[in-house]
């Protein structure tokens, strides 16, 4: 039986970088750093109070062939790439405090049916998704 998710991958064009940015502006902390054979890196990291999901920081390459790795790549230069929803209990005050980290907002906090919601890139160019959750019915959405 599954039991959650433990997984995701973020792709990263800079895994130092990325590692960085996840734990130096959003507070996430280390999971995994290990060099395996071939020099394929293994790179997670994970939110403190909730170490069962990591997020993998990959680089587009191996075990993609050549055209996958070529094809994600053009999409993460692009900006082309979600990553990962983050919840929080106050959406204005948790992007305040990341914009005084250097964090680039693409959205500002907005009222929506399920909640306060605002969009950020990483250093990577990924967007990443800043929720703080309410109560919501599907008469709450227009048509």
């Amino acid at each position: 039986m599954i039991t959650h998710v433990s997984l995701s991958t973020v792709w990263v064009n800079d895994q130092d970088a990325a590692k960085a940015f996840y734990i130096d502006k959003l507070g996430f902390v280390e999971g995994t750093d290990i060099t395996m054979g071939d020099g394929y890196r293994w790179v997670t990291v994970t939110h403190p109070d909730h170490r069962e999901l990591e997020l993998t920081l990959m680089r587009p390459g191996a075990p993609l062939d050549a055209e996958d790795a070529a094809a994600v790549q053009r999409l993460l230069d692009k900006g082309s790439l979600g990553a990962a929803g983050l919840s929080t209990d106050d959406c204005h005050r948790t992007a305040a405090e990341l914009r005084e980290r250097g964090v680039e907002f693409i959205q500002d906090p907005q009222d929506r049916p399920y909640g306060v919601e605002a969009m950020l890139r990483d250093n990577s160019g990924n967007w990443l998704v800043l929720v703080e959750h309410k109560p919501f019915t599907p008469e709450d959405f227009d048509g």
